[in-house]
């Protein structure tokens, strides 16, 4: 069980100021609702299984749906701060909770750096805005380190305004395709198993998964909110029935206005032009320049939300001794993790001025690079997490079959799945046929192996050290339910 908030030192603690609404629109802003219509929807549909796109979503939904049955009850009983590291160390030990860092990491500061790419992109090439795509992203940049040193709520505050707007006018487009359509715009076959397997499923299963980042940062705010053992699963809950439903939904009648026949082809000769095309088709200009610019705060609210929660992972392993304890600084007025905040903008902004300097495309090399890696970081995580609820709730004989062990497992194998048709894919997420990048995920498991030895060789090299890893609390603080037990399991 996680250690009382009382035994930590006051100067570490965040500011409880989440509540479930807050929590909600922080994790579904990360999975940018209007970005992965317009941008990850035409490719599903050209490059994936066209018509079956819907029914992807579909599946992935239920697939995480179960994954979340099983998060939602450790949720439950960790309330500790550190997402899937924590829960990796509480289940499966600290050498694993070690390596998931590694990926939790990368997945994050990865998806930091493409949004940030992506929003210079945005604004020079499909906004046209005058300057150096980098110039805009530097922008983003200093914006978004304001607002991660301030207090989590001011983010949150703003990032319900930018989510309200982007849902709105899907959902606006939604209204417009079904009025034109009438009932002809629910396509059935979308969900046939046939139509789903069509095509490349491997390319569409593998958008799907991706466009569910960061649904899963619930519990990186379990510190911050007044009652985490509610606000958590509740939070989870939501955003996955949010996200999952809106986005089979709005490709669903993607997929009505374009025509089942009409879908793939159509998809693949417009790509990211695709759904302003249909807007403007179905509610003129004006809406359609409304649209435009929606794509870009979308972005910049994942942006925001993704550098929180890549901010708190780093701010959890500082605590726990796994990264500069310098790093674990809480700021005295704001009780935000600022320092913390402060290396994640640091790093950003070395990624994005490397990539200018090389004079690499911030969409072609920038963003889908790292959006690539952070999508496998992501999914492999949620596996790992899924394993860890299972072996935690055996551990103590507690939670009920379905919830912790049927569900779980059920998720476990989709996600398993989904790792495989990443890695499979990873050439067409990345949008890279170079050496070097097709290797990048086969580093980051080397990097995360390495780090699970490096824990290893702690718990004789530094017990105390090692004891801290997946729990804030200090070494030699009182446990309770076995979780001393756990030390010298983990």
């Amino acid at each position: 069980m996680a250690v009382d908030a009382g035994e930590q030192d006051v100067a570490q603690r965040l500011g409880r100021t989440l509540s479930t609404p807050k929590i909600v629109f922080l994790v579904v802003a990360a999975a940018a609702p209007l970005v992965a219509m317009a941008g990850t929807v035409p490719l599903s549909m050209g490059a994936g299984n066209g018509a079956g796109v819907p029914g992807a979503y579909l599946v992935a939904t239920v697939t995480l749906l179960c994954f979340s049955v099983g998060y939602a009850a450790m949720a439950r009983r960790v309330t500790d701060g550190g997402g899937f590291y924590t829960y990796l160390a509480r289940g499966l030990g600290r050498p694993v909770a070690a390596a998931g860092a590694v990926f939790a990491l990368v997945a994050y500061n990865a998806l930091v750096a493409a949004l940030a790419g992506g929003i210079g992109y945005f604004l020079t090439d499909g906004a046209e805005a005058p300057g150096p795509w980098w110039a805009w992203s530097a922008a983003a940049i200093a914006i978004m380190a304001v607002l991660g040193f301030r207090s989590v709520d001011l983010s949150a505050k703003l990032l319900a305004v930018l989510l309200t707007c982007e849902v709105a006018v899907l959902l606006v487009f939604d209204v417009a395709v079904l009025a034109d359509r009438g009932l002809d715009a629910f396509v059935a076959a979308s969900f046939d198993p046939g139509t789903v397997l069509a095509g490349a499923p491997g390319v569409a299963f593998m958008f799907a998964f991706g466009s569910f980042a960061g649904f899963e940062g619930a519990a990186l705010y379990a510190e911050e909110t007044r009652d985490p053992a509610r606000a958590v699963p509740r939070a989870t809950y939501t955003a996955v029935l949010v996200i999952g439903l809106f986005y089979t939904l709005t490709s669903w009648l993607t997929v009505g206005a374009l025509g089942a026949e009409r879908a793939q082809p159509v998809a693949d000769a417009e790509e990211g032009d695709l759904l302003f095309n249909l807007t403007r088709e179905f509610l003129g200009t004006g809406v359609e320049a409304v649209f435009g610019l929606l794509v870009i705060t979308s972005v910049f609210a994942s942006l925001l939300s993704s550098h929180n929660a890549a901010g708190r992972y780093l701010f959890s392993l500082a605590r726990d001794g796994l990264a500069p304890a310098r790093l674990g600084r809480v700021h005295p007025r704001h009780r935000s993790p600022y320092a913390a905040s402060l290396a994640q903008t640091a790093f950003t902004a070395l990624v994005v001025a490397a990539f200018a300097i090389a004079g690499l495309d911030p969409y072609r090399n920038l963003v889908t690079i790292m959006s690539g890696l952070s999508t496998l970081g992501i999914v492999l995580l949620q596996a790992f997490a899924a394993i860890a609820v299972v072996v935690y709730f055996r551990r103590h004989r507690a939670g009920t079959v379905l919830r912790t062990l049927a569900a779980p497992l059920a998720g476990c194998a989709g996600l398993l799945t989904a790792t495989a048709l990443l890695l499979a894919n990873f050439r067409t997420l990345a949008h890279s046929d170079a050496l070097v990048i097709l290797a990048l995920p086969y580093l980051v498991m080397a990097l995360a192996l390495a780090a699970a030895l490096y824990a290893a060789r702690l718990r004789h090299a530094d017990p105390r050290r090692y004891a801290r890893i997946g729990h804030p609390a200090s070494a030699t603080a009182a446990t309770r339910e076995g979780e001393t037990d756990d030390v010298h399991a983990g």
